[in-house]
């Protein structure tokens, strides 16, 4: 058990060091071609851009709702999205979530340039 739990953190960590290396300048799709984020010229809150997505697509959908033991487990409020923001970074740049559906560029942008210029709970 110890072994898995380290092998799933290792991965958690690549996965999370390769996202960060491109900083919200590029980022797979799941089209195989890659998205510009420009966050510089679009800055993105909590409230108003990140959060409304990430409640219809990850906690609506039955994926991370409450009491969830699904990746990063329940994404139902700030403090649990700030938590787990370099995973949701990571599998939202590289296309593996959300699962069964897919996120136009505008909303991968409000969710990562959300976190790279922050994750404030503003």
């Amino acid at each position: 058990m110890r072994k898995v739990i380290c092998a799933v953190f290792v991965v958690v960590t690549c996965i999370t060091v390769i996202a960060s290396c491109s900083k919200g300048s590029m980022a797979n799709n799941n089209s195989g071609g890659t998205t510009t984020f420009d966050c510089a010229s679009s800055p993105k809150t909590f409230a108003a851009d990140a959060n409304p997505v990430i409640q219809t697509f990850c906690n609506q959908a039955s994926c991370h709702n409450a009491g969830s033991t699904n990746g990063v487990g329940p994404l139902t409020n700030f403090d649990q999205i700030f938590n787990a923001r370099a995973s949701i970074r990571a599998a939202i740049a590289s296309g593996i979530m959300p699962q069964n559906t897919t996120l136009t560029t505008a909303q991968k942008t409000s969710i990562i340039c959300w976190i790279d210029n922050g994750a404030q709970n503003n």
